[in-house]
């Protein structure tokens, strides 16, 4: 038996336990044989979306704000939202078009965290204790059950967002006081030694390979638990230190992008069999309890391969066993090459990644900052992704989010002097590209109000509900003059119709969702881009002007494709010879034809 048997052992009772944990299997529902690119994905961050109870607003009692976390007039701290909240705005959603939502972490969470005079609330759910129940602030397991329960009785998906890599801040260093310790490499500070190569040998019998065997800490820095807070994780092994890399803080730069810790986040030792066991553990009885249809992955890029090896096909398997046959995993890779995308989903056998190459590439393309080309070069590459283009369909695209900002703020930030028409034209030829390309289109909570931010993180989660965020209340919309504290849930806004139409064209079409994609037009100044969706007979052609300029131009079309109707925008009733179709579009412009009889 090689070295590694031990190891690849574990991970195969693992699956094979988990793929029996669950005894009876339900036929699935109808909703649930959607596939992953039939849906169209809202994502919230339920502390900012509506507040359905004031009573949970502190977690418990008011204690203040950095000790409970609860300042609604501050952008770094709890405001109110919860889990009763979405409930209530259900019908809002649907109405936009979405079939699935995404809610960021509903987990128990660290209150506030951060030194002295520059402390934050974990009003975004990534700062974890306790993985096994919802953070108080949001609601109880039953508000979770309830939450599921009426989106599926719409037919509405609900996807889970999920960490790994990394647990709220905890553990502390003897060496660094202030909690800020410089990372601390496995070459220098090997694991069988304590506190580098010179130190006393640690870890006897520890071939590199099997990290059970690990016993002692100490091989970097001096981790422990400060007192009082020994079991302030729960499952309770998370509060061993043995569980974590303990090497201080990543530079987000080779060997420290997976083993240090994120910003002082206690990172977790992933390679662990005891931490795989325990993670499939843990998300399993989520999807046991709850029935959901899907895990968003956190930081997704800063765990060893190995553990997603393990942990994505037990999670396959358990939803399975639960009636749930498409349920979709994708990962956080925050990166534009998708080189790098497809290596996560290649490489950790991630089933889908989140494409922030296309959210790069549509962002420049729609504010005119590229060509055309920029984003059909996205597209060429999708070849290059495990399963192909088939693969490619599945990745979900978006154009912000929570981390990065909204794409109205990336046009301000562009084009400070923008007008209001140019502004909103320009957003409605983004979104029109997300919701017709191939992928899994996800709208950012508040976008479709027209929401922009100030910026990324904090000043881009806004609250739809009325805000007393100064910052919040004095940012230009996309496509309304309104300012001030204001409920954002008018179905009348410009964007929500526009957004809504996209979507129910997408739905009502198949080709939008399944078809193969193949570019027929695009340049390397901004101007034209023209792409086609074709399923068996049908191809639909999306046509976009990212200029100023008017154009009149003549695309290439299947041969077949003679007779054709307009699904937006005024489209020619037939080809002008077999293979070519005459395209009219006015600045900023965009039409969607589809001919059905090839």
């Amino acid at each position: 038996m090689s070295a590694l048997a031990p190891w690849r052992r574990t991970l195969l009772a693992v699956i094979a336990l988990s793929a029996l944990a669950t005894s009876v299997s339900a036929a699935p529902q109808s909703f649930r044989l959607r596939k992953p690119q039939d849906e169209v994905i809202y994502f919230v961050l339920p502390d900012r979306f509506e507040n359905g109870d004031v009573t949970n607003d502190h977690g418990g009692p008011a204690l203040g704000p950095l000790a409970d976390g609860f300042d609604p007039t501050r952008a770094g701290f709890y405001h109110g939202g919860d889990l009763k909240g979405v409930t209530r705005r259900l019908d809002y959603i649907q109405g936009l078009g979405a079939t699935a939502v995404w809610l960021a972490p509903i987990f128990k969470n660290r209150a506030v965290q951060g030194p002295p005079g520059h402390e934050s609330a974990a009003h975004h759910g990534y700062w974890i204790t306790d993985f096994t129940d919802v953070d108080p602030h949001l609601g109880t397991k039953a508000d979770f059950k309830a939450l599921v329960d009426a989106a599926h009785a719409r037919g509405m998906k609900v996807y889970m967002d999920i960490v790994v890599n990394h647990t709220a801040d905890v553990i502390q260093y003897r060496e660094c006081p202030d909690s800020r310790c410089a990372y601390r490499g496995v070459a220098d500070y090997p694991y069988v030694r304590q506190g580098g190569v010179a130190g006393a040998p640690i870890n006897d019998g520890f071939d590199g390979k099997d990290f059970s065997k690990l016993k002692r800490t100490d091989w970097a820095y001096t981790p422990y638990v400060p007192a009082g807070q020994e079991h302030a994780k729960k499952p309770e092994w998370l509060n061993d230190p043995i569980f974590y890399h303990n090497r201080g803080d990543s530079t987000f730069a080779g060997e420290s992008s997976l083993l240090g810790d994120f910003a002082t986040l206690d990172d977790v030792f992933t390679e662990n069999p005891r931490v795989v066991q325990g993670f499939i553990e843990v998300y399993g009885r989520w999807t046991d309890e709850f029935s959901v249809d899907g895990f968003r992955i956190d930081t997704a890029r800063h765990v060893n391969p190995e553990f997603w090896q393990a942990f994505v096909p037990a999670m396959l398997a358990r939803a399975k066993a639960r009636g749930i046959p498409n349920f979709h995993i994708f990962g956080e890779v925050f990166d534009p090459d998708g080189a790098a995308l497809a290596r996560h989903v290649k490489v950790d056998k991630l089933p889908a990644v989140l494409d922030f190459a296309f959210q790069s590439a549509a962002t420049d393309v729609a504010i005119g900052r590229t060509g055309t080309d920029r984003l059909a070069t996205v597209f060429a590459a999708d070849s290059v992704y495990e399963g192909g283009e088939a693969t490619a369909r599945q990745l979900p695209t978006f154009l912000g989010n929570h981390d990065m900002g909204r794409i109205g703020w990336f046009m301000l930030k562009a084009k400070p002097t923008i007008g209001d028409d140019e502004l909103l034209a320009r957003v409605t030829l983004a979104s029109a590209l997300m919701l017709t390309a191939r992928g899994v289109p996800t709208v950012y909570y508040g976008d479709e109000q027209g929401f922009t931010g100030d910026g990324d993180y904090a000043d881009s989660r806004e609250d739809m509900f009325p805000s007393q965020v100064a910052s919040y209340n004095d940012n230009r919309l996309v496509g309304s003059s309104a300012k001030g504290p204001m409920s954002a849930f008018k179905t009348d806004a410009v964007l929500y119709q526009r957004i809504a139409e996209l979507s129910k064209l997408r739905i009502t079409t198949p080709a939008l969702r399944e078809g193969r994609q193949v570019t027929r037009a695009a340049g390397d100044k901004p101007g034209l881009l023209a792409f086609s969706r074709i399923l068996d007979k049908t191809e639909v052609v999306a046509v976009f002007n990212t200029s100023d300029q008017p154009l009149k131009v003549n695309i290439s079309v299947e041969y077949g494709s003679v007779a054709w109707k307009a699904l937006h925008g005024a489209c020619a009733a037939t080809a002008v010879a077999p293979g070519s179709y005459a395209i009219e579009l006015a600045p900023f412009d965009y039409k969607i034809c589809v001919s059905e009889g090839r």
